[in-house]
């Protein structure tokens, strides 16, 4: 049986995209091969999703479509030294890297003349409601780009962007989450403070940021428009607008925004 697509690492965003490959019939379990140094962790996904693992990153380079490297980038190092340099230089599969802060060159280095493609998932891709973003690398062919935008789908939506981008993608949709996380759970206090159970304040606040997300994407609403449609004169949501226009809510978040930006920069030019 061929071996169509290798993983190597079986965390949690490993197991996200393995999942929903499977569940949209991608790939066949039998032709998916996962790589991962803890047994109790390879038992789990083989009984869970059927698919063959493995203790021993070299059986992941059979795969003949897509290469996904999922481990922790510290780790990066000795994932490479393990494998044979003939191996990597004759993987025919589509490297992809969701490895954070790992530039291509590095990747490029590891998989001489390979196509590589780095990636930048966010945890909503847990629950295929994902943001992607891929970078392609110097090797990277029209259908290798296709290929990485049909994998990466069955997690979300998926943009293109160049290499150099990446760091502002982290800022905003890699991050984003924890922005918007810390934001329900201040609607949540308000809630509380202004005398709702905690489990109906977060109920609301939850539905909301999710409902408000899905009509600004359905209807295409720039939210300027969905703000102005909520606020009416003299109201109670411009009352409340006007008192995060005085605390800085809306420069807070450009800055938080710039502040996670300047981090990724900072750890990519440690590596």
């Amino acid at each position: 049986m061929t071996i169509r697509f290798g993983f190597i690492g079986g965390g949690v965003m490993g197991e996200a995209l393995l999942s929903r490959l499977l569940a949209q019939n991608l790939y066949a379990p039998y032709e998916v091969i996962v790589s991962e140094p803890s047994g109790e962790r390879r038992d789990f996904l083989a009984a869970t999703y059927q698919v063959q693992v493995t203790g021993n990153n070299v059986e992941t380079l059979e795969a003949t479509e897509g290469l996904l490297l999922a481990v922790k980038p510290q780790v990066l190092d000795q994932v490479v030294e393990d494998l044979p340099l003939e191996a990597r230089c004759g993987c025919s599969a589509l490297v992809l890297s969701i490895l954070a802060g790992v530039p291509l060159v590095r990747l490029e280095a590891a998989f001489p003349q390979q196509a590589v493609i780095r990636v930048m998932p966010n945890t909503p891709a847990m629950v295929g409601a994902g943001m992607t973003a891929i970078a392609p690398g110097t090797q990277t062919r029209p259908e290798h780009i296709t290929l990485a935008q049909n994998i990466f789908a069955v997690v979300g939506q998926v943009v293109q962007v160049p290499e150099s981008q990446m760091d502002a993608v982290t800022g905003l949709s890699g991050s984003g989450p924890a922005f918007v996380a810390l934001m329900i759970e201040a609607l949540s206090d308000g809630g509380v403070a202004a005398g709702l159970s905690r489990g109906i304040a977060q109920q609301l606040a939850v539905q909301t940021v999710l409902g408000t997300a899905q009509l600004m994407q359905d209807k295409g609403l720039h939210p300027a428009l969905l703000k102005d449609q909520v606020t009416s004169p003299a109201g109670t949501t411009i009352a409340g607008v006007a008192l995060l226009e005085s605390k800085g809510f809306r420069s807070a978040v450009i800055e938080a925004v710039k502040a996670a930006y300047a981090r990724s920069k900072e750890l990519g030019l440690a590596e």
